[in-house]
């Protein structure tokens, strides 16, 4: 699980798991969101069979797409991302999860700080594409479909308003990491440890949100679904009385699995496919919000919290650049390696309606969440705040995931 969490995708979004919102008291209908450009016909979830690559090179030039678009007006943010995925390239520790579908880490390192070079370098979009077409091979994900298909959704980190201690309105809690919780090498959640020193599964959500820690409440919020966004999310920015933020980021999960919740919905009926959106499960929460006790325990898996300094982090513990770090599967693709996102993302264009806008951006893939699984998915990270959060939430693109390795 990611740790600025799709996440998970939610990965900010319905499909990767949004429900939507239920609010106290009645708020303004939001814009209607573009209309998705997806099939319910494909499965973007299908796992890779044994043995199969999750990358194939791209042997026809012509197949690459026009590199100019992703390398016009400032690179500033992009250069940021790069620098951080090199400093976790560069750590002992990330050499452990290469080699994986044929690149070395010596590989990986190599390009990325060649891929640096270049952006850092004064010239043209003309001339940089130029030179990254000659310097670099071209590897395209095989998608859902075996022809390239990935469907793209968002996340990013809320801002919400929230208090310290509990009181009749803020009554939602974040829970710090508690100390019962048996960790693995890798940081994996092992389950919980007894009195007698033996070790039973973790609690889940539902448990969790009956009070089974209570006591270790790190926040409250006064909207139970801001709460499970903030589960979801990993990360989030708590505005306190007075306007301070209090930052909270990922320490750990309960080791239980993620289930779409967005997905349970379309299958049990209640909404359509086209609802998948955040826009859709907000109102559709609004008018059942007993809804909420149905659907919310069926994604087990949950997220506790630190206090934090830092900015919004990704799953190899640096930080993630809104537009210029994705989040994939890490079992598939290379951890913090150059990739070039090709689909469609809104903007919020005149009195707040969403317009869906080609967007062809480099990125570094720095993180992982509990829906994005398979070589057909892939998450955004979109930034901080209302709007990224209304953009990531109307996210919902086909397009094609591409990544760049040294000749």
């Amino acid at each position: 699980m990611r740790k600025t969490f799709c996440g998970a995708m939610l990965a900010a979004m319905a499909l990767t798991l949004w429900t939507g919102c239920a609010r106290e008291k009645a708020s303004p209908p939001l814009p209607p969101p573009p209309p998705p450009t997806v099939s319910p016909a494909k499965d973007y979830w299908r796992p890779l069979s044994e043995g199969e690559p999750g990358l194939r090179k791209v042997a026809d030039a012509a197949r690459i797409p026009d590199l100019r678009p992703a390398l016009e007006g400032d690179r500033r943010d992009l250069v940021k991302a790069l620098d951080q995925s090199l400093r976790y390239l560069r750590t002992k520790s990330s050499e452990r999860h290469y080699p994986i579908q044929g690149i070395t880490h010596d590989l990986a390192r190599r390009s990325v700080e060649a891929f640096r070079t270049l952006i850092g370098e004064a010239g043209s979009p003309e001339e940089l594409a130029q030179a990254i077409r000659a310097r670099f091979d071209v590897y395209e994900s095989v998608g859902c479909d075996d022809e390239g298909t990935v469907l793209f959704t968002a996340y990013y980190t809320p801002i919400f308003d929230a208090r310290l201690k509990r009181d009749t309105t803020f009554r939602f809690p974040l829970h710090r990491l508690p100390e019962d919780l048996v960790k693995g090498p890798n940081g994996e959640c092992q389950g919980r440890r007894l009195n007698d020193g033996s070790i039973v599964p973790y609690y889940t959500r539902g448990e969790i949100e009956n009070g089974a820690l209570h006591g270790q409440e790190l926040a409250f919020l006064k909207d139970r679904f801001e709460a499970y966004i903030c589960t979801i999310q990993g990360s989030a920015h708590l505005r306190l009385p007075g306007g301070a933020l209090f930052r909270v980021g990922y320490a750990g999960n309960n080791g239980r699995d993620y289930t779409s919740v967005g997905q349970a919905m379309v299958r049990d009926g209640v909404i359509e496919r086209s609802q998948l959106s955040l826009t859709g499960l907000t109102e559709y929460f609004r008018k059942n919000p007993d809804k909420l006790d149905v659907y919310l325990p069926q994604n087990e898996r949950y997220v506790f919290f630190t206090r934090t300094d830092s900015p919004p982090m990704g799953s190899l513990g640096v930080p993630v650049t809104p537009q210029h770090s994705v989040a994939t599967d890490k079992a598939i693709f290379p951890r913090g390696c150059v990739a070039l996102v090709d689909t469609q993302v809104p903007v919020i264009g005149a009195a707040g309606i969403p317009e869906q806008r080609p967007f062809r951006h480099f990125a570094l893939d720095q993180d992982t969440g509990g829906a994005i699984r398979a070589p057909g998915r892939c998450d955004i990270y979109l930034g901080i705040g209302d709007d990224a959060g209304r953009r990531a939430g109307w996210t919902l693109s086909e397009g094609r995931l591409y990544y760049f390795f040294l000749k």
